[in-house]
């Protein structure tokens, strides 16, 4: 990567805004996110990739959906008109009677 200088000021609200050409060389856009790592005196700014989402409802709920798969309980196939509708909307013929090739993980 190349050496770039950039100076930005901080707002009173202790906000910077990350001059473009940091942006662009972190590609990271309106709406991106970025690390800060303080080591020594030194900042060091990376852009945050796949950051796992931390939401306490949603691990809640995929913990029981965890549980009901490995149960058993109150799973079901999906309606055979909702799977068609999907697979067309794929945009490629599926046959939902052609058997499954390779592993499959449930």
């Amino acid at each position: 990567m190349p050496t770039i200088h950039e100076v930005a000021t901080i707002t009173s609200k202790g906000q910077i805004t990350l001059p473009k050409p940091i942006r662009q060389a972190l590609g990271v856009d309106a709406g991106g996110k970025v690390a800060f790592d303080l080591m020594d005196d030194r900042i060091i700014v990376t852009r945050v990739i796949d950051e796992p989402h931390e939401d306490p409802a949603i691990g809640s709920f995929l913990a029981l959906l965890e549980k009901d798969i490995q149960s058993g309980r109150h799973i079901a196939a999906l309606p055979d008109s909702l799977a068609r509708s999907m697979l067309a909307a794929l945009g490629k013929r599926v046959d939902l009677n052609e058997d499954i090739e390779g592993d499959v993980a449930l």
